[in-house]
């Protein structure tokens, strides 16, 4: 595709959409990069983009951008607005990033989704991939936008993209060469606005896919697995529940990886990382890199050695007996509930940040079942309380050094204060990496308040 002259535009300035102008700058194309936030806000980003030729737009959207551009480049995240629905009548491409890496990226792309586990696994696979010698990169959403590697790229290259709903949204010609797909449950309604839009979209990674692709799909999941005769794809399942012909499952507390035979690959004591939901994942992986010629003996020292991503199920310390964990990175209801069947001793929850369309009372029964006391903080706060009348005692905070001191306060010797928020981190924070270092920092500040008294 020749974008030398043509007129594109950049919606959103963030780490994707610099990648995006950076990118159509070097194809030739004349940019502009559209993005909400206030001139203020950008810092030198303005005078960077514009000493390097392109048109920065700031404090909101021009439609006569939108309706004079060739090609419109959204970043992922940026919502469904009001001027897509017009450049759509009028004919306009809406390119998605990975669409345009996928134009000239030369190697083969492994695409990873789901609503929960996608970093950690994306992960696992490139550190297994990596050690077993192969040319692998990590890419997308937790990693380098894919379309940074175009001009390096070479065919003997893997790249493991971690691939949102967003990113699959505006896909044409995309195929990943093998696709995995952890889970769905809902998510990011107030993007897609109902759950049958967010699946339709999500499904698109799988669906895409010719008769060379090959589909890592989760067997316990009655959705993702409804996809593994819903195209000429090869499918490959992983269950902790089942046998499956290809792909991996549990035999007496061990994974086993099959395909023409059945290979050992560890028992899942071995598995460093909390929760049974780390068990699907560490399957997804295994799967996936099996597709890609690792053997299982390889594989298993790469699981053995992997100690998993900061604010995922993270240890923080432990504080007169009681544990810190963070789990910022549970943005979802479905998330918050694995978190919480990742421990069998009682939990002070805190709960809360920026709604999303969620619904809080599938909370219900493992609050109930697994939590002592509630700690709510943020925009959602409100809601949730609602959602879990009832159930256990329940407090609010307005910030988070309140929220660390009441769970600690609630909580006894051999107990844990989880922060898990079932909520994204935008009504307090810039992301959840953000929310989960302050959560941290409070309770080391909170030690230290404690050590003071002491001494």
């Amino acid at each position: 595709m020749d974008l030398c002259h043509k007129k594109t535009l950049v919606v959103g300035l963030g780490r994707t959409g610099g990648a995006l102008a950076h990118f159509l700058l070097e194809k030739g194309a004349k940019v502009t990069i559209s993005e909400k936030k206030a001139a203020e806000a950008l810092g030198d980003q303005i005078a960077y983009w514009t000493g390097r030729g392109a048109v920065v737009e700031t404090g909101g959207h021009k439609l006569s951008s939108f309706l004079a551009a060739d090609y419109i480049f959204p970043s992922p995240g940026v919502p469904p607005l009001e001027e897509f629905e017009a450049v759509r009548e009028k004919g306009i491409p809406i390119i998605s990033e990975i669409e345009l890496a996928y134009w000239f990226l030369k190697g083969s792309i492994m695409g990873v989704t789901g609503t929960n586990g996608k970093s950690t696994t994306a992960t696992l696979i490139h550190k297994i991939l990596k050690e077993a010698g192969l040319e692998a990169y990590l890419a997308g959403n937790i990693g380098t936008p894919l379309l940074s590697f175009v001009g390096d790229s070479r065919d003997s290259h893997i790249y493991i993209a971690e691939i949102s709903s967003f990113q699959l949204e505006y896909i044409d010609r995309f195929k990943a060469d093998i696709s995995v797909f952890l889970n769905i449950s809902q998510n990011h309604l107030d993007w897609h606005h109902t759950f049958e839009n967010y699946w339709q979209t999500k499904k698109r990674l799988v669906t895409s896919q010719t008769e060379s692709g090959r589909a890592v799909l989760n067997r316990d999941d009655t959705l993702v697995w409804s996809l593994h005769d819903a195209g000429p794809y090869e499918p490959y399942g992983f269950s902790r529940k089942r046998r499956v012909e290809r792909g991996c499952f549990l035999q007496d507390d061990w994974i086993i990886v099959r395909d023409e035979r059945k290979e050992p690959l560890m028992p899942t004591a071995e598995i460093p990382l909390l929760g049974l939901h780390n068990q699907e994942n560490v399957m997804a992986a295994a799967c996936a890199a099996h597709l890609c010629g690792v053997p299982p003996p390889q594989m298993r020292e790469s699981i053995k050695n992997f100690s998993g991503l900061e604010h995922r199920l993270e240890k923080v310390f432990t504080l007169r007996e009681v544990e810190f964990v963070n789990d910022s990175k549970a943005t979802t209801v479905d998330a918050a509930i694995k978190a919480l069947q990742s421990f069998s001793r009682p939990i002070v929850l805190i709960l809360g940040g920026k709604d999303k369309g969620s619904d809080f009372r599938k909370l219900r029964r493992a609050v109930k079942k697994r939590v002592k006391k509630v700690i709510l903080i943020g925009e959602a706060k409100d809601k949730i309380k609602k959602a879990l009348r009832g159930t256990v005692p329940i407090e609010e905070s307005r910030s988070y050094k309140e929220a660390v001191a009441l769970s600690f306060a609630a909580a006894s010797p051999g107990e844990i204060v989880l922060l898990a928020p079932a909520c994204t981190s935008w009504d307090m924070f810039n992301n959840f990496e953000e929310r989960g270092e302050a959560f941290k920092k409070e309770a080391r500040d909170l030690a230290k308040r404690l050590e003071g008294q002491e001494g």
